[in-house]
């Protein structure tokens, strides 16, 4: 077990982002969904007595004696952003001479870096390259991952928790954007990371990087394991695949989504367009987790072959 080489690699100015992102993400995260409880536990002290919401129960906080009832922007609210940016200064001042910017040699065609790595913002696009057609995980995944964040809001009917915290009043969107955002987007690069290797071959945390190391595992598509050598007959067997995947999936959410009272109020607000995108999005996200377990684990490369893209 090789710690030392995994503490070298959380501590190289390139990696400093990914490491402090694993500290920063959970804590905000908390912070945000502490918040949040908060605000769900005075909503229903409030929705129990009514008469609470008449008065300064309505907030977390309530007003005490000594405070100021109307809190102007100035100088409260600027003072604190002007001290944050003081902060934020000084701490990118202290970084920058500290560490050395990662800068290496003039590039050599005829030696290429082992492994070679995206910078770490691009890390999730070079991790789902392994799992997906690099015309699916380079444009059609990230294009479908930007307007499936924008329309979030416009899925998600809800018209309660606009300006300020709450969970229970959130659930869908919140627990789609964690989702997608910290269990995907966020896991991908720290795969990346801390666990691609020499080859881009998987080690785990605290094995030695062996640059010698030979992985003989053959992956197959998923028609070849069936028999299917024909061309017609892989592409046609992969859209049934993937016809039957989106319907179990579908199915599925539909049903998770009707679990509870609340839930079952958003899908009824909701419009067959909206609940149709609404499924779209939480398939093709789904999908990913999905790929990568039958790659890692049954060293199938691709379901559906087409002229023009695999998945």
């Amino acid at each position: 077990m090789d710690w030392a080489q995994l503490w070298e690699i959380a501590v190289a100015p390139d990696n400093v982002p990914i490491t402090a992102l694993l500290f920063l993400v959970p804590f905000f995260a908390w912070f945000g969904l502490r918040q949040a409880r908060a605000n769900d536990r005075l909503i229903e002290q409030l929705e129990a007595n009514p008469e609470m919401a008449k008065n300064h129960h309505r907030k977390v906080q309530p007003w005490k004696p000594g405070w100021v009832r109307e809190v102007q922007v100035w100088p409260y609210l600027l003072r604190i952003e002007f001290l944050a940016v003081l902060i934020v200064t000084a701490i990118l001042m202290i970084w920058s001479i500290t560490l050395n910017a990662p800068l290496e040699e003039p590039s050599n065609p005829t030696l290429t870096m082992n492994p070679a790595k995206a910078p770490w913002y691009f890390l999730g696009l070079q991790e789902m390259l392994v799992y997906f057609d690099p015309w699916m995980a380079g444009v059609v995944l990230p294009s479908l991952i930007i307007v499936g964040l924008m329309a979030i809001p416009y899925i998600d009917a809800n018209p309660l928790g606009a300006g300020y915290y709450t969970f229970k009043q959130r659930k869908w969107a919140i627990l789609t954007f964690c989702f997608g955002f910290i269990g995907l987007w966020v896991a991908m690069v720290i795969i990346g990371t801390f666990i691609r290797g020499p080859g881009w071959m998987w080690f785990w945390p605290g094995t030695t990087w062996d640059h010698d190391r030979l992985e003989f595992m053959v992956n197959r598509d998923l028609p070849d394991i069936f028999g299917i050598t024909g061309f017609l007959g892989k592409g046609i067997f992969g859209a049934i695949v993937v016809l039957l995947y989106m319907t179990a999936a579908g199915f599925g959410f539909h049903k998770l989504f009707n679990l509870n009272e609340f839930n079952r109020k958003i899908y009824k607000r909701m419009n067959i367009f909206q609940y149709v995108t609404m499924q779209l999005f939480l398939i093709l996200m789904l999908s990913l987790p999905v790929k990568m377990m039958l790659r890692l684990l049954f060293r199938i490369k691709y379901v559906w072959i087409t002229p023009w893209f695999n998945i």
